[in-house]
């Protein structure tokens, strides 16, 4: 049975169009909204107890995000996942808290293998002293909070760690994807596919990239980096690349 309004709207503390456009993207998810079939506003409406102009605002957010396509006379269309917008960090999210998680990690692993080495060491050879030692302090306290058993703060920690290598390692390209690595992150904590307690090997690598980007040391930085998302493939169970 499907949720009313308020019942969305209180989960999610979201604005009433996400949560709906959240509640349709997993229809087509879960197969309850077959890609190629339509709905037509009233339908939403009715269904979510929702304004025409909310169901419309809905169905906007997820044309934009090519989850679904407007027909004249036939209504909203329902796309397949595999044409979404694979980057958009409420896409990722989609996907992950659903039957597609464990495609959707491997796919975005690949794509941190590709990226995050480089990034260290472009952090590390191009990031100001000021962005390194940041660096440095995160990664010792990550560190720390994992050792102390205070996994909130490690992961927390962990997400800023990442997305502060990619945002200052003098590629703006690689910049634009800190959000993408840091949906990746803290969707793998909310789907409890992240360990619960950190392998020592992967703290050790945080801690050589730490310590790589603080001497610019960009060939550590890099390998340690590589490190650290080749260990992902074991922790999630995907097979090696």
């Amino acid at each position: 049975m499907a949720r009313t309004s308020a019942e969305i709207s209180d989960a999610s503390n979201n604005p009433l169009h996400l949560s709906i456009a959240d509640a349709l993207a997993h229809e087509i998810l879960d197969g309850s909204w077959q890609p190629g079939s339509n709905k037509k506003l009233e339908q939403i409406q009715e269904q979510y107890d929702i304004s025409r102009t909310v169901a419309r605002e809905a169905t906007r957010l997820l044309a934009s995000l090519r989850c679904v396509q407007f027909q004249r006379g036939t209504g909203v269309i329902a796309c397949g996942p595999y044409d979404w917008d694979d980057l958009n960090t409420r896409v990722i999210t989609w996907k992950l808290h659903s039957n597609l998680r464990r495609a959707e990690l491997r796919d975005l692993t690949e794509l941190r293998l590709a990226v995050e080495p480089a990034a260290a060491a472009g952090c590390a050879s191009r990031g100001t002293v000021e962005a390194r030692t940041h660096i440095g302090v995160i990664g010792h306290d990550l560190i720390r909070a994992a050792r102390e058993d205070r996994l909130d703060d490690f992961h927390a920690l962990d997400i800023e760690f990442h997305a502060g290598l990619l945002r200052n390692c003098g590629n703006p390209i690689f910049a634009e994807l800190s959000s993408t690595v840091a949906t990746v992150l803290r969707g793998r904590v909310e789907i409890n596919m992240y360990p619960q307690h950190p392998e020592e090997s992967a703290l050790s690598a945080h801690e050589k990239v730490a310590q790589a980007v603080v001497a610019g040391d960009a060939h550590a930085a890099y390998e340690a980096m590589y490190d650290i998302v080749s260990e992902v493939n074991t922790a999630i169970g995907l097979t090696a690349m």
